[in-house]
């Protein structure tokens, strides 16, 4: 399959990263002046979700083109079936061996590996098909090394390197040599070698994720004084009688990674730490604009820009304190909605789009662009479908009218989950159907949930049990349903075999919901 001279992709996928968090979107506490300059030349989409949480389903859906339910990689650690396709090998169809810079936190297969293999010692795998360039994961090698050879006494363990001397303090380590000027580096570095042939390449930033250890100039950039407050009840115990498993999760949500070093409880968690934090996230992503923002100038300065389709977005949020949670666990918007900027040099200015889109959507999209002909048949596991239309600012009639994510919270190794909420591993599992106006979240053996982001944006006020509401929580549970069963894994459903040979047939991805389904109160 021929590849048209000089038809680059660069993909930028962040972690951690909020969708709100722009200064494009007005976002008080945003500096994004870079992103915003990419989002006024290309594509800027207002309400697109991650698929899944934590790092690795997140970003397994987003390579694969699938939701959890069929890639069924519902957790760090939890093996990629590599009977599945991904991003990378499609691309090796068009002629591309896609660098690395970075993780893709992809759990490998054991399957056919002796028990032995190092590679079954840790989640960190990389995804088949990707050439790691620039290997980054949480050990922080090969950047540790980088800041040995720069004079820095880098601790033991080498992550210790994000411990302040005090709290809240500083790094100890200049912006210039940052995790993220690091990986910046690299990867610009690897651009200048390979000028004049076509390439494609992933670039997979740690940043805004913990810990929360910013750089000067950016880890006081932000006043703390500024940050909005966190959307919250009057405390946790309150909070957690909306849901059994928020209650549960709020019970036991305690975690060491926000501040390195220091054990930071979010049930505890006054307002001005709150803020404190809140300001230092805001930093890093300033600082990961900066970096963004070099990788882009350079792609000008060399007239690459011109050829290459740009994508940055994240694998999925953070819950910044919301609701008392710190992470990206649960059904709550904060932790699914992320940015998503794309710059097609064939298609300028498609301003900013408001309809749902998806992860699974950019599978799809990266293809058709690689192809440069007409709009291609993705493989038959994507579950998305290609945005180049919307590239356009034209969304199809036909187009989704909801997002979808789901989130396993099942525990493999402790059954602590199980035992808490009475329940078996398969049906610690909710899903998320989110509209314009109604979200309704199904669990598989805890009672539902259902909010009206009209009246009550901020989620507090499950309206599931209530009369007046049936007829709407029963509609968008039957379209669930519809939803989920039209989205089966399909790689051979479409496929007979005849007495004139294999018959396959691709099949077109339609709305998901009824019409009607979404009535206004």
């Amino acid at each position: 399959m021929a590849v048209r001279p000089l038809r680059n992709v660069l993909l930028i996928v962040a972690d951690q990263w909020r969708g709100d968090c722009l200064s494009a979107l007005g976002h008080p506490c945003a500096r994004t002046p870079n992103l915003d300059a990419l989002a006024s030349e290309g594509t800027l989409f207002r309400r697109h979700y991650g698929q899944a949480s934590p790092c690795g389903p997140a970003r397994a859906s987003l390579l694969t083109g699938m939701y959890l339910q069929n890639h069924r990689s519902v957790a760090n650690g939890t093996p990629l079936d590599a009977r599945h396709t991904n991003l990378a090998l499609e691309a090796r169809r068009f002629g591309h061996a896609p660098a690395l810079f970075g993780y893709t936190d992809t759990s490998p297969d054991p399957r056919g590996r002796d028990p032995g293999d190092p590679a079954l010692r840790s989640y960190e795998g990389v995804m088949a098909g990707f050439d790691p360039v620039c290997s980054l994961t949480e050990s922080i090698e090969p950047w540790a090394e980088h800041l040995r050879a720069r004079g820095y006494l880098v601790p033991e363990p080498a992550r210790a390197i994000y411990r302040a001397a005090e709290p809240f303090g500083p790094a100890a380590y200049r912006a210039e040599d940052s995790d993220t000027a690091f990986l910046a580096d690299r990867l610009i570095g690897w651009l200048k070698g390979g000028e004049g042939k076509p390439w494609f390449a992933l670039a997979a930033f740690i940043r805004p994720h913990p810990p929360w250890v910013a750089p000067a100039p950016y880890h006081d950039l932000i006043d703390p004084a500024t940050t909005p407050p966190a959307a919250r009840a009057v405390d946790w115990t309150a909070e957690g009688k909306q849901h059994p498993w928020l209650a549960w999760h709020l019970a036991r949500q305690k975690t060491d990674c926000w501040m390195e070093g220091e054990a930071v409880d979010p049930r505890v968690l006054d307002a001005a730490t709150l803020a404190r934090l809140r300001a230092t996230y805001h930093g890093l992503i300033a600082e990961l604009d900066t970096q963004i923002g070099r990788i882009i100038d350079h792609l000008r300065q060399t007239g690459a820009l011109d050829d290459t389709l740009v994508i940055v977005t994240s694998d999925h949020g953070e819950m910044l304190g919301e609701h008392w949670m710190l992470g990206k666990s649960g059904y709550f918007d904060e932790a699914y909605h992320v940015p998503l900027i794309i710059r097609d040099p064939d298609r300028l200015g498609g301003g900013v789009i408001d309809a749902f889109t998806e992860h699974v959507d950019l599978m799809p999209t990266i293809l058709d662009w690689l192809d440069g002909t007409s709009p291609t048949h993705p493989p038959a596991q994507c579950d998305g479908r290609s945005l180049a239309p919307l590239l356009s600012g034209a969304v199809p009639a036909d187009w989704r009218s909801h997002a979808h994510w789901e989130f396993d919270f099942r525990d493999v190794i402790g059954g602590e989950t199980e035992r808490a909420l009475g329940l078996r591993p398969g049906q610690c599992v909710l899903n998320v159907l989110r509209g314009e106006r109604y979200k309704y979240v199904h669990f598989a053996a805890l009672p539902p949930l259902f909010f009206d982001l009209a009246e009550d944006p901020g989620q507090f006020r499950d309206l599931a049990a209530d009369p007046a509401h049936a007829a709407l929580v029963r509609d968008h549970a039957q379209a669930l349903l519809s939803w989920r069963m039209e989205n089966d894994e399909r790689v051979l459903a479409n496929t007979l075999l005849t007495a004139d040979g294999v018959f396959s047939r691709g099949e077109t991805r339609g709305p998901d919901m009824p019409k009607g389904a979404e009535s206004p109160l």
